[in-house]
C-alpha cells in the first residue's frame, strides 16, 4: 500500500517543560523536579505523530531566525518530514510553550512568535503541496485567515480536511462548512458552537473526551469509542497524537469508528512517556498494542 500523503499546516514551537510535585499557588515559588526543552507546537506535534505512523508528511509553518528555529527544522527533518514549506522569519523569535506538569495534568502558556508571521501568501505559494495531499490537517495556533485560506485551497482540490479547533476560539462559517471533520475536545466544542446550531455539523464532529474516549456521530447516531486504560506519565501532546493518527487512518481508507480506535490507541501510548513528541508511538507499537487489546477481550 502506498503511504498516505498528509500536509500539516500549523505551529512549530519549542516546549519548555517543568515537572513539579504540585502546581504553585498565586504568588508562590516552589522547587521543580525536572526541566527539559523538547520540540512541540500543535502543528509540528501532529506532523510527527503522522510521520511515525507511516505517512509521507509535509509541514507548512514558520520559525524564527534563532537557535530554536534551526533546531526545530532539523528535528522535523530527522522525522522524515518535508520542510520545503517551513518559512524562517527574520527578526522574529520562534514560538515557545511554557509547560508545567504535575498531578497527571498540565498547564500551558504559548507565546506564538513566528507562528503568527505565517501569511495567506505563504499558503498560496504552497498550493501544489496541499493539492497532492490525501488529508490536510490544521489547528489554530496560526492566524485564522491563514487557516481559512488553506481550507479553501484544500477544498478546491478535493483534499480531505481535518480542523482541530485548538486553542479554542470561534471559527468563520466557511471553515466550519468546508471541513471534512472537526475535532474539538469538550471545552473547545462549547466555544466552537456558541450561539450556533451544532446539529448541522454532527456527522463531521469528533469530540475527544480524555479518559472516556471519543464521541462520534454517523448518520446522526451518536457513539462513544472508548479509550484505553494505561499508566499516565504526561498528557501533553495526547490530543495532537490523536489527530495525527486520525489523519493517517482516514487517509488509508479506514472507516471512521476504526480510525478513531486506531487514534485512541496511539494517544494512549503517547501519555505513558514524558514529552509531547517524545511519547508519540511508531506504527508497530500501535498495531502491537491493538493486537494485545483484541487478544485480552
Amino acid at each position: 500500500m502506498n503511504k498516505p500523503v498528509i500536509t500539516v499546516i500549523g505551529s512549530i514551537n519549542m516546549d519548555l517543560v517543568t515537572v513539579a510535585p504540585r502546581f504553585p499557588n498565586q504568588g508562590e515559588t516552589i522547587l521543580g523536579e525536572q526541566f527539559l526543552t523538547t520540540p512541540g507546537g500543535k502543528g509540528a506535534n501532529q506532523a510527527v505523530a503522522a510521520a511515525r505512523l507511516g505517512a509521507n508528511v509535509q509541514m507548512i509553518g514558520a520559525v524564527g531566525d534563532d537557535a530554536f528555529g534551526q533546531e526545530l527544522i532539523r528535528s522535523l527533518q530527522n522525522e522524515g518530514i518535508s520542510v520545503d514549506c517551513v518559512k524562517p522569519v527574520t527578526h522574529q523569535h520562534t514560538g515557545i510553550a511554557s509547560i508545567t506538569i504535575s498531578e497527571q495534568d498540565n498547564r500551558i502558556i504559548v507565546v506564538p512568535g513566528a507562528n503568527h508571521a505565517l501569511t495567506i501568501e505563504d499558503i498560496n505559494e504552497c498550493e501544489s503541496a496541499i493539492a497532492k495531499s490525501d488529508v490536510c490537517l490544521l489547528q489554530l495556533e496560526i492566524p485564522i485567515p491563514v487557516v481559512e485560506r488553506a481550507v479553501a485551497i484544500a477544498k478546491r482540490h478535493g483534499v480531505r480536511i481535518i480542523v482541530n479547533p485548538a486553542p479554542a476560539q470561534p471559527l468563520p462559517s466557511s471553515v466550519l462548512e468546508q471541513a471534512s471533520f472537526l475535532t474539538p475536545n469538550e471545552h473547545e466544542r462549547v466555544i466552537l458552537f456558541a450561539g450556533m446550531d451544532e446539529e448541522a455539523f454532527v456527522d463531521r464532529l469528533i469530540v475527544t473526551e480524555g479518559a472516556k474516549g471519543v464521541r462520534i456521530w454517523q448518520e446522526g447516531q451518536e457513539r462513544l469509542i472508548p479509550s484505553f486504560q494505561v499508566p499516565v506519565v504526561d498528557t501533553t501532546g495526547a490530543g495532537d497524537t490523536f489527530n495525527g493518527a486520525l489523519a493517517v487512518a482516514l487517509a488509508e481508507g479506514k472507516p471512521l469508528d476504526e480510525a478513531c480506535r486506531f487514534a485512541n490507541a496511539a494517544a494512549a501510548l503517547s501519555v505513558t512517556k514524558l514529552g509531547a513528541q517524545a511519547g508519540m508511538p511508531r506504527r508497530q507499537e500501535v498495531e502491537s498494542f491493538l493486537f494485545k487489546q483484541r487478544e485480552s477481550q
